[in-house]
C-alpha cells in the first residue's frame, strides 16, 4: 500500500529455494481515470527466475579444453582453439529474456505467468480505432508519452520534405538509454503513404503496450527485456495525399518529391541514381545510431511476409538467397503463423487469383525485384535483420475495418517481437581489465554475414536452432572460437574474453633505469591507459558530456565578427591565465591579427613528451561555423578545467592549439544565412588560401599570402601529432591528399582518423551527403581529392612539410547558417571534437636514445616503410597509427638502424617505448668486423701475390742472364781466333758486349782497362 493509491494483496506467492521470487506491485491511483486503470489495481506480475545458458570463453591450457552447460534447454558450448586455447565456463543465471511463448487462448496473455504468483487478467485492448492524420497522430503520441512516462520516450529522427517530424516512440523499462545485453527492436510503418494499415496498427500497439505494462505478464516481460522503437509513419507527406477506400491506387504512395522511398536506399547490386530523399537520409542515420537486432517494415496491398534478398544480381525475378536465409524464414513464419489468413497462403484471391505463398512467406526477389529497398540495406549495412510485412489487400481501408486488422495481427505483432530473443547473445570482453570491446566482429562458420559488438561490447546474433562454430575477433586481440548449440527457446548467452596481442600494446617499458622509478612510471602509465580506454569505449564520452552539461554555455550561440572574436579570446586568456595563452601568429592583408590560443597546464612551456594537437578553422571566411565551434570548444574546456576530472586530465596531458580564424578579412565580407554564396571565401586579395600552401619554391609562382605564411610557420614548428581543420558546405570528414596522387602513404591511418570523427558525429556516417552533392560517401568520410582535387592545400602542406596528419571536417551543409542553428551544430560536433583529444593519445610514442642514455634529437622514425616523423627535444616522438600491427624503423646518423613491430589498439593509449641505438660500426653498410677481416685477408692475399710475382720474375731474370753469358763466351772464343790489332779481351768486351746488368765495379774496372 501507498498513500494516494489503491492497496493490493497477492496470495499464493511461491518461494523457491535459493532464488528470490520477483514480486512487482502496480498500484492504481485512487482517482483512476478509466475503468481499465481501476481494474489494473487488482493485477500484479511476478517474474520467476528463468534459467539461461551462459558460456564464457577465456584463455586456458590445452588440457582445459572442456565444456559444461546448465539450463532448462539443454544447450551446450564447446570451445575450440583459434589463436589461443579456450575453455568454456557456464552457469545458470536469472534472465530477463523473453522466450517465445506459445500462443495463448483468445484474449491474449492470460496464463502466461501461471505458477508464478501472478493474478491473471485479460489484457486491456486499444480503444482508438480510426485514421490519424499528422496532427492527430502527433497528439496521440504526445498523449501516451505523457501517460506512460516511466516506459516511453518520444523522439524524432528527422523531417520529411514538407517539414513533418518523423516521430519514434521508444518503449522500454529504461527509456532513453541502451542497456548492455538488452536487444533493440523496431517497427516502421507507412513507408508508402497510401498504405495506412501499418500506421494505425503501430499506434494501436503503442496504446496496447502502454496500458498493459504491469498488467499483462507478456507485455511486461517484453518491455522489461527489450528496447522497442516504433515509427508509425516514415512518409507523413504521402499519407496526407492518400484517400480512404483506395484499394490498389498510387495517390500518396511516394513522398512529396514523387520518389518511392522503398527504391531510394543504396543497393548492393544496382546503382540507385535518384537523389537520396530527406526521409531516407533520416532513417539511414537513425539505423546507424542504434544497435537494432530485428525489424519489420509494414506495408499494404497483399498479405505475406517478404524476406531478403529483395533483388537479384542479374535483375531477374528468382529466389535471391541471403546468407541468413534460415533465420529469415524462421522469423517470417513466426509472424505468419499467428495470422490465419496470411498463413493460408492465398491472399487477395479476387485481386490476384494466381498468387500463392507457402506458409504466408516469400523471398522478395522470387516475388518481384525491388532494387533500393530498405530491408536489404538494413541487413547488408547494419546488424539488423528486417522483413517486409504486407498486412492486407486493401491499401487504405475504411476506418470501420481497422479493429478487425488489429484482431488479426495483435498476436503476430507480439510474437514477432519475441524473435529478437533468439540465437546467441553476450559480451566480448578484454581479458586484462574486464571491460567490453566495442566493434568486435562475431562471425559464424558457414554464414557469410557478421555482426559487430556495440559500445559496451555487447552483441546479439540471430540464429536458427542448430550447432554453430562462433568466432569473436577484435583488432589488437587474439581471436577466440566456441562451438555452441542453439536451442528453440531463448538466446544462449556466450561471452568471449579475448587476450591482448603483445601484452598491453607496447614494446618496451618505461624510461627510467631505476626499478622504483620505472615501477611508478609503469603504474602511472597503466592508470592513464585505463583512463583513455574508458573514454574510448561504451558510453564513456557520452557520460562525460552528461557530467559537464551543467557548465555548458547558457543560451544560444552567436556569431563573432573580428573585434568580437579578438575580445573573446583575450577574455579567455585573462580569465584562465593558468591554462590559456594567447599568441599573435601574424596579420592579414587588412592588418587583422591571426590569433592562436594554447590550452595546457603549462602554456608556452615546451613539453615534448606530451602530444600536441592543432584545431584550425576559418580558412574560408564564408564558412564561419567552424570558428564558432572552436570558440565554444575552448570555452567548454576552460569552464570544466578543475571541475570535471576527465577534462582536467585531458588538458594536463595534452598541448591544445586553437586557431579559430585563418581568414579574418574574408569573414568580415561574408553574410549570415548565405548557404551557397562565395562572398568572403577568399582573402582581401581574392586568393583562396587553401590553394596557397606550397613548400617548394619551384611550385610557388608568387609570394605566399600573409595569412598563409603565418599558418605555415605554425605548422613548421613541428611537434604536432594531429591537426583538425573545420570547414563548411557539407557534412563529412576528409583525409589527405587534396592533390591528385596515385597512392597515399599511411592511408589506413588517415582514413581511420577521419572515420573516428565521422563515427562520433550523429549524422555524418549516414552515407547521405547534402542536397545536390554528387559525391558518394562511404560512412561519412573520404579522401579529399575525391571531393575536390586541388593543389596547395593546408592539409597537404601539413602532411608533407609538417609531418603531421590533418583531417578536414565539413560541419554544415549551409556555409553560413542562421545563428540559431549554432547550438545544434555544437551539440553534433562536441563529442567528435572531444574524441580527437582522446585519439591524439593513441598510436605509438617513445624516446630514442643511445646506450649511454643520451637522447637523440632529429632521429627519423619511418612508419611501415613510408611516412616519416622526427624526434624532438629529449628524443621524444609520437605517431598516430590505425589499429593493427605496424613496422617501425628508427634511423639516426652514426648509429645502427633499429627495427621493431608494434601493435596498436583502437581503445588504448600509446604505450611508451624506448629505442636504444648502438654506435654505427658499419662500413659501406657492412659490419665493421666483417669489413676489417675482409680487408686483412685481401691485404694478405695482395702481399703473397706480390711475393710470388717477384720470385717468378727474379727466377726468369736469372735464366736470361745465364743464357746470355753462355752466348758471350762463344763470341769470346771466336774473337780470340780473329783478333789481330785490338787490345785485350777486357777492352773488347767492355766496348762491344757490355751487359746492363753488370755491377758498377765491373764497369769501373772495364773503363780503367
Amino acid at each position: 500500500m501507498a498513500e494516494g493509491y489503491t492497496p493490493m494483496v497477492v496470495t499464493n506467492v511461491q518461494v523457491v529455494e535459493g532464488k528470490a521470487s520477483e514480486l512487482n506491485f502496480t498500484l492504481a491511483p485512487l482517482a483512476a481515470d478509466t475503468p481499465a486503470a481501476a481494474a489494473a489495481a487488482g493485477a500484479v506480475t511476478s517474474k520467476p527466475p528463468t534459467a539461461t545458458t551462459t558460456t564464457t570463453a577465456t584463455p586456458a591450457s590445452p588440457t582445459e579444453n572442456t565444456a559444461a552447460h546448465t539450463g532448462n534447454d539443454g544447450g551446450g558450448a564447446i570451445p575450440e582453439n583459434s589463436g589461443s586455447e579456450t575453455s568454456a565456463e557456464s552457469g545458470s543465471s536469472t534472465s530477463g529474456s523473453a522466450a517465445d511463448p506459445a500462443s495463448p487462448p483468445a484474449g491474449g496473455g492470460a496464463g502466461a505467468g501461471s505458477g508464478s504468483g501472478t493474478v491473471a487478467t485479460e489484457p486491456v485492448e486499444p480503444e482508438d480505432f480510426r485514421h490519424h492524420h499528422y496532427q492527430d497522430m502527433m497528439l496521440f503520441l504526445l498523449k501516451y508519452s505523457a501517460k506512460c512516462p516511466a516506459i516511453t520516450h518520444l523522439y524524432s529522427v528527422g523531417k520529411s520534405v514538407e517539414g513533418r517530424e518523423l516521430y519514434v516512440m521508444e518503449i522500454s523499462d529504461n527509456p532513453g538509454m541502451h542497456e548492455p545485453g538488452e536487444p533493440e527492436f523496431k517497427y516502421i510503418g507507412n513507408m508508402h503513404g497510401n498504405e495506412v494499415v501499418g500506421r494505425e496498427l503501430l499506434l494501436n500497439l503503442i496504446e496496447y503496450l502502454c496500458r498493459n505494462y504491469g498488467v499483462d505478464p507478456e507485455v511486461t516481460l517484453l518491455v522489461n527485456s527489450t528496447r522497442i522503437h516504433i515509427m508509425p509513419s516514415m512518409n507523413p507527406d504521402g499519407y496526407e495525399k492518400g484517400r480512404e477506400g483506395d484499394v490498389r491506387g498510387y495517390a500518396g504512395r511516394n513522398n512529396s518529391n514523387n520518389y518511392d522511398l522503398n527504391r531510394n536506399f543504396p543497393d548492393q547490386y544496382t546503382t540507385i541514381t535518384e537523389p537520396r530523399q530527406p526521409e531516407t537520409i533520416a532513417v539511414m542515420n537513425w539505423l546507424r545510431s542504434y544497435p537494432f537486432v530485428l525489424s519489420a517494415n509494414l506495408h499494404g496491398g497483399s498479405l505475406v511476409v517478404n524476406y531478403p534478398y529483395d533483388d537479384d544480381p542479374a535483375g531477374r525475378t528468382q529466389y535471391s538467397k541471403s546468407p541468413d536465409d534460415e533465420v529469415f524464414k524462421m522469423v517470417a513464419r513466426a509472424y505468419s503463423e499467428e495470422n490465419v489468413l496470411m498463413h493460408n497462403g492465398h491472399p487477395c484471391e479476387k485481386l490476384y487469383p494466381s498468387e500463392f505463398f507457402k506458409d504466408g512467406i516469400t523471398n522478395g526477389a522470387k516475388w518481384y525485384n525491388v532494387p533500393g529497398g530498405m530491408q536489404d540495406w538494413n541487413y547488408v549495412n547494419t546488424n539488423c535483420f528486417e522483413v517486409t510485412i504486407e498486412l492486407g489487400c486493401v491499401k487504405y481501408p475504411h476506418a470501420s475495418d481497422l479493429r478487425s486488422y488489429w484482431e488479426q495481427n495483435r498476436r503476430a505483432l507480439l510474437r514477432y517481437m519475441h524473435q529478437v530473443h533468439k540465437g546467441v547473445k553476450g559480451m566480448v570482453i578484454d581479458l586484462t581489465d574486464g571491460t567490453g570491446i566495442p566493434n568486435a566482429t562475431i562471425s559464424v562458420d558457414g554464414i557469410n554475414h557478421h555482426v559487430r559488438t556495440y559500445k559496451d561490447g555487447d552483441y546479439w546474433r540471430l540464429l536458427a536452432p542448430g550447432v554453430y562454430n562462433i568466432t569473436a575477433t577484435a583488432q589488437g586481440y587474439s581471436p577466440m572460437r566456441i562451438t555452441v548449440s542453439v536451442q528453440e527457446k531463448e538466446a544462449m548467452e556466450v561471452n568471449f574474453r579475448l587476450p591482448r596481442l603483445g601484452g598491453a600494446g607496447g614494446l618496451s617499458g618505461g624510461e627510467g633505469s631505476d626499478p622504483v622509478t620505472r615501477g611508478a612510471a609503469e603504474l602511472a602509465d597503466q592508470e592513464f591507459q585505463g583512463f583513455i580506454r574508458r573514454l574510448s569505449i561504451g558510453s564513456g564520452l557520452d557520460q562525460l558530456i552528461l557530467d559537464t552539461s551543467a557548465t555548458a554555455t547558457q543560451g544560444s550561440l552567436s556569431y563573432h565578427n573580428y573585434q568580437g572574436l579578438s575580445e573573446f579570446m583575450r577574455g579567455l586568456n585573462l580569465n584562465f591565465p593558468k591554462i590559456v595563452s594567447l599568441r599573435n601568429l601574424g596579420q592579414s592583408w587588412e592588418y587583422r591579427t591571426i590569433w592562436a590560443l594554447e590550452i595546457s597546464n603549462n602554456p608556452d612551456v615546451p613539453e615534448p613528451s606530451k602530444p600536441k594537437i592543432r584545431f584550425m578553422a576559418g580558412i574560408h571566411g564564408n564558412a564561419p561555423v567552424g570558428t564558432e565551434l572552436l570558440l565554444e570548444f575552448a570555452t567548454y574546456l576552460c569552464m570544466n578545467y578543475g571541475k570535471n576530472p576527465a577534462i582536467t586530465r585531458l588538458i594536463n596531458e595534452t598541448r591544445i592549439i586553437i586557431v579559430p580564424s585563418i581568414n579574418p578579412d574574408g569573414r568580415q565580407q561574408a553574410r549570415e544565412q548565405q548557404c551557397n554564396s562565395t562572398l568572403g571565401k577568399t582573402n582581401a586579395r581574392g586568393k583562396d588560401l587553401d590553394t596557397d600552401f606550397f613548400g617548394n619554391a619551384s611550385q610557388r609562382v608568387v609570394e605566399a599570402q600573409p595569412e598563409t605564411r603565418a599558418v605555415m610557420d605554425l605548422i613548421l614548428e613541428k611537434g604536432y601529432t594531429l591537426s583538425v581543420a573545420l570547414d563548411g558546405g557539407s557534412v563529412l570528414a576528409t583525409y589527405p591528399y587534396d592533390k591528385p596522387v596515385q597512392s597515399v602513404e599511411n592511408e589506413e591511418t588517415l582514413k581511420y582518423l577521419a572515420k573516428v570523427y565521422a563515427d562520433n558525429h550523429p549524422t555524418m556516417p549516414g552515407d547521405t551527403g547534402c542536397p545536390g552533392e554528387s559525391t558518394t560517401m562511404n560512412g561519412g568520410f573520404l579522401r579529399a581529392a575525391e571531393k575536390h582535387s586541388h593543389m596547395g592545400s593546408m592539409k597537404d602542406f601539413s602532411m608533407d612539410f609538417g609531418h603531421c596528419p590533418e583531417i578536414t571536417v565539413y560541419t554544415s551543409c549551409c556555409l553560413f547558417p542562421p545563428a540559431d542553428r549554432l547550438a545544434a551544430l555544437w551539440a553534433e560536433n562536441r563529442k567528435p571534437l572531444l574524441r580527437m583529444l582522446v585519439e591524439v593519445h593513441k598510436g605509438v610514442r617513445g624516446v630514442v636514445r643511445d646506450k649511454s642514455g643520451k637522447p637523440i634529437v632529429g632521429a627519423m622514425i619511418v612508419l611501415n616503410g613510408g611516412v616519416r616523423v622526427f624526434t624532438s627535444e629529449g628524443g621524444y616522438f609520437h605517431a598516430l597509427l590505425a589499429p593493427g600491427s605496424h613496422n617501425i624503423e628508427a634511423v639516426a646518423e652514426g648509429y645502427q638502424q633499429q627495427r621493431q613491430e608494434v601493435i596498436v589498439s583502437a581503445y588504448q593509449a600509446a604505450m611508451s617505448i624506448v629505442i636504444e641505438f648502438d654506435m654505427d660500426n658499419r662500413i659501406f653498410g657492412l659490419p665493421r668486423e666483417f669489413v676489417v677481416a675482409t680487408a686483412a685477408a685481401s691485404m694478405t692475399a695482395l702481399i703473397v701475390t706480390a711475393c710470388i710475382i717477384w720470385c717468378v720474375c727474379s727466377a726468369k731474370s736469372n735464366r736470361q742472364k745465364d743464357g746470355f753469358h753462355r752466348l758471350r763466351q762463344q763470341h769470346d772464343y771466336d774473337d780470340e781466333i780473329h783478333l789481330t790489332s785490338m787490345g785485350s779481351k777486357k777492352s773488347l768486351l767492355s766496348h762491344e758486349f757490355q751487359d746492363d746488368s753488370e755491377s758498377e765495379e765491373d764497369t769501373l774496372y772495364a773503363n780503367k782497362m
